[in-house]
């Protein structure tokens, strides 16, 4: 018998242009792969006893990581807006680029982006994560608190943009 736990908490369903043509194009590629598995798959089937033939064993678990990101993906691509406008004003809104610094003078950049594009290596943080949710609304030279595992730290706004 196994654990029940509750259902997570839906993400948002907002998406840069970039982030949904980057989705589109992983779809596509998955399909590709999806395809030479198959075949690699129908190979080591044919040489004989499946139940010790790890070449069979191995394609039959990597095909079903395939059909699920593919599942996923095709889920989740029509439930996305893309938003492509840009917002008016001088606050802090989806898509805009934050330069902080927090108290020690040390300066970040961040990206508020959809929960599906997030990426450590680029700085783009989910609309839903603390920090975002801290910024939403902010403007220029405002002081923000945020608080990310009991521990709190404050960051001056020093930039806004939007690409």
């Amino acid at each position: 018998m196994g654990r029940w736990r509750p259902p997570a908490a839906g993400s948002s369903p907002y998406i840069t242009p970039a982030g949904y043509l980057g989705l589109q194009n992983e779809l596509n590629e998955l399909w590709l792969r999806r395809r030479d598995v198959v075949a690699a798959l129908s190979a080591a089937a044919a040489e004989g006893d499946r139940s010790e033939n790890a070449e069979y064993i191995y394609r039959k678990k990597e095909l079903a990581g395939l059909d699920r990101r593919i599942r996923y993906l095709q889920k989740r691509l029509p439930a996305l807006n893309v938003v492509r406008e840009r917002p008016s004003g001088d606050a802090i809104y989806f898509g805009a680029t934050i330069d902080v610094s927090d108290e020690s003078g040390v300066s970040y950049s961040y990206r508020i982006v959809g929960p599906d594009e997030t990426d450590a290596k680029t700085s783009a943080i989910s609309l839903d994560s603390p920090l975002a949710r801290a910024l939403l609304g902010k403007r220029v030279d405002d002081e923000v608190v945020v608080t990310t595992g009991g521990k709190s730290t404050t960051l001056n706004i020093l930039a806004i943009r939007y690409e």
